[in-house]
């Protein structure tokens, strides 16, 4: 009989004789893609995993459709904007159902409610492939995880947009945040609103925090008689029409979806402003639910969500920038994140969100 060497390996490996006696790296190989055969055949057997994402026919399609093509693998996929999570589950799991096997959103909602809740359950378990696991794969040097316990895996730490104006806005004529404080842009902005959850919030807890900004700056910025509303679309088709020659803080997703509808409006790219803008990964963190009710399936899913392949496929959509160093960035490079650039969706961040809201309703009463 015939046999080539990798069948030949898997052979004797099967009969226990090789293992000694190959190098490390080869029965490591080994011993991985084993666990995956394994998991994958059995995740087949469970036929689907139920994933809970944001919403956006693109998103879901990048979540769900290669997945399917590649595994054969069903994904029961629901969108939900983040808000509608931690009241579905805990309703759910209190009533001892559990459904959902893999969350994909912000991390505001995992560490403010998912992780409180015992909802979620670590992630090291699930991760099966090497180059997953390899801390030379991610572009902090490790996988970055938002709480002790790896229950919240950041996948898309991006630039995000704070900023934005009418496409006829000459590049240039904001170098600032401080520029907004200009008399003449009295009356003209408009901010989404930052004393509930969304970009707003994230917007003005960046000012919050940033050492050259701060309480100061949000106080003197609100004295330019702000419009503070809650609507993306109406945000940005004031901007669209002219009403307004500012936008702080709006859906950059929904602006992205707009321009390509036609609405004339622009994102000004963070590296134009002198403080640049925070890192968010958005919709971009990933988590698995306790008692995950499909585990093998989610195993499968996680480590091809994770992969190149399933990165590419997520920041490409979605319009992030992964945290793996070997996807593209050229999609959107004004994303790359900038090295120093404040965080808001860390726990740090986390720590001075009620103060964030606090000190913004304070100021908007008056």
């Amino acid at each position: 009989m015939k046999m080539g060497f990798i069948s030949a390996i898997r052979y004797f490996l099967c009969l226990g004789i090789l293992t000694a006696a190959l190098p490390a790296s080869v029965g490591a190989q080994a011993a991985w893609q084993q666990e995956w055969e394994q998991v994958l055949k059995a995740a087949k057997k469970e036929g689907k995993v139920a994933v809970l994402g944001p919403t956006g026919n693109h998103r879901r399609d990048a979540l769900v459709i290669p997945f399917q093509k590649q595994y054969g693998i069903t994904v029961e996929y629901k969108g939900d904007r983040g808000s509608g999570v931690p009241p579905l589950i805990g309703a759910q799991q209190r009533a001892g159902h559990y459904l959902w096997d893999v969350f994909v959103g912000g991390t505001t909602t995992g560490l403010t409610s998912l992780i409180p809740m015992n909802a979620l359950q670590p992630m090291d378990p699930f991760l099966i492939f090497p180059d997953v696991k390899d801390p030379k794969t991610w572009r902090s040097g490790a996988m970055e995880f938002v709480d002790p316990g790896r229950q919240t895996l950041v996948m898309s730490p991006s630039q995000r947009a704070t900023v934005f104006v009418h496409k006829d806005m000459k590049p240039g004529t904001l170098k600032s945040y401080k520029d907004l404080l200009d008399p003449k842009w009295k009356g003209k902005i408009v901010a989404d609103d930052p004393r509930s959850a969304g970009p707003g919030q994230a917007t003005f807890a960046f000012f919050y925090l940033h050492p050259d900004l701060g309480p100061d700056f949000i106080r003197a910025l609100v004295r330019q008689d702000m419009l503070i509303i809650k609507n993306y679309n109406q945000e940005i088709d004031f901007i669209g029409q002219g009403k307004y020659s500012i936008l702080l803080g709006t859906s950059d997703s929904t602006a992205e979806d707009r321009m390509k509808q036609g609405i004339p409006i622009r994102i000004m790219d963070p590296r134009e402003l002198k403080e640049g803008s925070d890192i968010s990964p958005a919709s971009g963190a990933v988590s698995i639910f306790a008692r995950a009710p499909h585990p093998n399936a989610t195993k499968v899913y996680l480590n091809w969500l994770l992969s190149k392949e399933g990165q590419t496929s997520f920041v490409q959509a979605a319009g992030y920038i992964s945290a793996r160093l070997d996807v593209p960035t050229d999609h959107s490079p004004w994303r790359v994140p900038i090295p120093g650039a404040v965080k808001t969706y860390d726990q740090a961040a986390m720590d001075v969100k009620d103060e964030v809201v606090a000190f913004m309703r304070k100021v908007l009463a008056k």
